[in-house]
């Protein structure tokens, strides 16, 4: 929480009278976001409200365990009905990547719920270890010197936050463990569900990162430094 208290401080992420999105897949990274904004709900000085929505890919997932989970603890929370798995079944190709396509789709679902219920922002989970690993990925594989930004504002004017970006996944599973959370795992991924090839970049790249942490220990530390101190004017 002090953590997540600073990063809002240093990013401006959540401010008096906003109303907020929280995707909510399952996993660890999620729950323990609409948690930590519950907890930051009783802790702040000033007012903002948030809804936690679940985008149902129309393939019977049972999310009832998620539902009674954020009922328990007075978390108001949506499942979000679409047809991404049949649309998924028509446009991917066999033996195709999946990622990107229901990545897009599911963003695209939770930009239309956030409409829905008039919220100017959209949190997602994403930890300084996703940020790491897609500027490794971008670097790479696409020649890019980018990677995920704290906040930012979308083409349709919602602002997108990602309140947990300067804390490491470690720390979040353990958060997880700990309380005992119901996580949802790869099971509810459409993609397992298809005979597609799985994507190799992101585990490899997690693999040489936990080699190259091995020998620097502070390398996560000064990345996320690094994020924040860019010399533009030193490159062509």
């Amino acid at each position: 929480m002090s953590k997540l208290g600073k990063t809002n401080a240093e990013f401006g992420l959540i401010q008096e009278g906003d109303k907020i999105l929280v995707g909510l897949s399952g996993g660890k990274d999620s729950l323990i976001l609409v948690h930590a904004l519950k907890e930051q709900q009783r802790r702040a000085p000033f007012h903002f409200e948030f809804i936690a929505v679940t985008v149902a890919y129309g393939m019977n997932e049972n999310l009832d365990e998620l539902k009674l989970h954020c009922r328990q603890h007075d978390i108001v929370h949506e499942i979000f009905e679409t047809n991404i798995y049949s649309l998924a079944e028509e446009k991917i190709r066999r033996n195709s990547s999946f990622c990107s396509f229901f990545s897009r789709m599911r963003r695209g679902s939770l930009y239309s719920a956030a409409k829905q219920h008039g919220c100017n922002k959209v949190a997602l989970g994403h930890h300084l270890d996703d940020a790491v690993e897609s500027f490794f990925m971008n670097f790479m594989y696409n020649g890019q010197l980018r990677t995920l930004s704290p906040k930012y504002t979308a083409d349709n004017g919602l602002d997108i936050i990602r309140p947990l970006i300067q804390l490491r996944e470690r720390q979040l599973l353990a958060a997880a463990v700990d309380n005992n959370l119901p996580l949802i795992g790869d099971e509810a991924c459409p993609s397992m569900r298809f005979d597609i090839k799985m994507p190799h970049a992101r585990d490899e790249t997690k693999r040489m990162l936990k080699d190259m942490e091995k020998k620097h220990p502070a390398l996560f530390v000064s990345l996320n430094s690094a994020f924040k101190n860019i010399a533009i004017d030193s490159f062509f």
